[in-house]
């Protein structure tokens, strides 16, 4: 079954590419594209769409209030925000499912999307208490479950990225927590469940202090990151580390 998308720019020429890019994918429908937030709100509502594609600098909408408007139009739809500048603003990244900017390559936001549409094929799951070999519990179930199912090429990233996370739920929320690993053909996410009361949050670049680096660094090694609540006690600070493509073999 075909992904339904919903495009949200205030340019043609950006919902053009982004079209283009998502049917030679082939997974995908775009059900419908709108302009400006007003329009975005009422068509989630009428569609329902899997997946939107989301520019905050609309003409009529701040970037907020379009948010809770969609969230409330169309609940279970997947938000990924496509914009021209990075955005700093912990609400904003914490209530959409991915963040991608216009700088990137295309296929990063195709292969974002096709991640949050589909349902994973295979998802484990591991209880960590609060202790200090909880994060290296943590990466070797990561790295025992990549092995199972096959999966090498990412491995050193999604080491990395857990081991992070990982000191992100022990550091900053002093939690207990829960590591979700799942796959689907074209990404691997890792997801850290805590109910602590403290949240990470990203840090100016600096050559002298470590604080606060963890998530640069994620964001570095990851398609895409953030932060959710969690039935409003606790959240999920979760990364998504694209798999590589294959090309098929040629015929001689």
């Amino acid at each position: 079954m075909a992904i339904r998308a919903l495009l949200v720019d205030d340019v043609d020429d950006v919902r053009r590419l982004v079209r283009t890019a998502l049917r030679l994918r082939g997974d995908f429908q775009v059900v419908a594209e709108a302009g400006d937030g007003a329009d975005a709100v009422r068509l989630a509502r009428e569609h329902r769409p899997d997946v939107v594609v989301l520019d905050l600098g609309l003409p009529d909408l701040a970037g907020r209030e379009v948010l809770s408007r969609l969230r409330e139009a169309s609940p279970e739809s997947k938000i990924v925000v496509f914009s021209g500048a990075d955005s700093h603003d912990e609400w904003v990244r914490g209530h959409v499912d991915g963040y991608v900017g216009k700088d990137s390559e295309l296929a990063h936001l195709v292969d974002l999307l096709t991640t949050l549409g589909s349902r994973p094929d295979e998802e484990r799951v591991l209880e960590l208490p609060r202790s200090l070999v909880s994060a290296s519990r943590a990466r070797r179930f990561v790295a025992d479950t990549l092995d199972a199912w096959g999966i090498s090429a990412v491995r050193d990233a999604a080491l990395l990225v857990t081991s992070e996370l990982a000191a992100n739920a022990l550091t900053h929320a002093e939690s207990a927590f829960r590591l979700q690993l799942s796959r689907t053909s074209g990404a691997v996410r890792i997801d850290v469940v805590d109910h602590g009361a403290g949240s990470p949050e990203p840090q100016p670049e600096s050559m002298s202090e470590e604080h606060g680096r963890g998530l640069l660094l994620i964001d570095a090694m990851a398609t895409a990151w953030g932060i959710d609540d969690v039935d409003g006690n606790g959240k999920a600070v979760w990364a998504e580390i694209s798999l590589p493509t294959v090309d098929p073999p040629t015929l001689s």
